[in-house]
């Protein structure tokens, strides 16, 4: 058995919006930090991770919208609204497009019983994460004006609905 303590690292799913619609500028996943130092804390060290990979200066928008274990990490997932002046492609060629019905062609995550923690896939992650800030824009003024207009249009159809990714009945393996 160990006896080291369960290290927190800091992931965050970096998204712009262009006319065309909300794009992952980071590719395929999120970003990571390593362990927070214990002189430190989370939102720290992805402000120094945002500034090495040249986009701090363009965050409009960081919040912090769940946690899940995996492995030996807590990982505690932020969203960091990156505002571009064109089309985001130009700026980040290998950006991938979410839209809101991506969340349908993957299918719902994997159901867990009662007294279990869910085990959500990252396109899970990625989705609420999108639907917390589709929340924001509701219910956060602050927030809201931060995404402006073009966000408002393209997070419509991102109902805040957490339950809803889990409305299926768990059955027993």
């Amino acid at each position: 058995m160990t006896t080291e303590n369960m290290a927190v690292i800091p992931e965050v799913w970096p998204v712009a919006a262009d006319q065309a619609g909300i794009w992952l500028i980071s590719g395929d996943d999120a970003w990571r930090t390593a362990a927070v130092p214990a002189d430190s804390e989370p939102h720290f060290e992805l402000d120094l991770e945002l500034f090495a990979r040249g986009v701090r200066d363009r965050v409009t928008l960081m919040h912090s919208t769940s946690w899940r274990v995996d492995g030996p990490h807590l990982i505690v997932t932020y969203m960091a609204v990156i505002a571009v002046d064109d089309l985001v492609r130009g700026n980040w060629p290998g950006a991938r497009p979410i839209t809101g019905a991506l969340a349908d062609a993957v299918g719902r995550p994997p159901t867990h019983a009662a007294t279990e923690p869910p085990a959500p896939r990252y396109i899970d992650v990625l989705m609420h994460g999108l639907r917390h800030l589709r929340f924001l824009l509701s219910h956060d003024a602050t927030n809201s004006a931060a995404l402006g207009d073009l966000w408002r249009q393209h997070l419509a159809p991102f109902e805040p609905a957490l339950a809803g990714m889990y409305s299926e009945p768990h059955k027993a393996a």
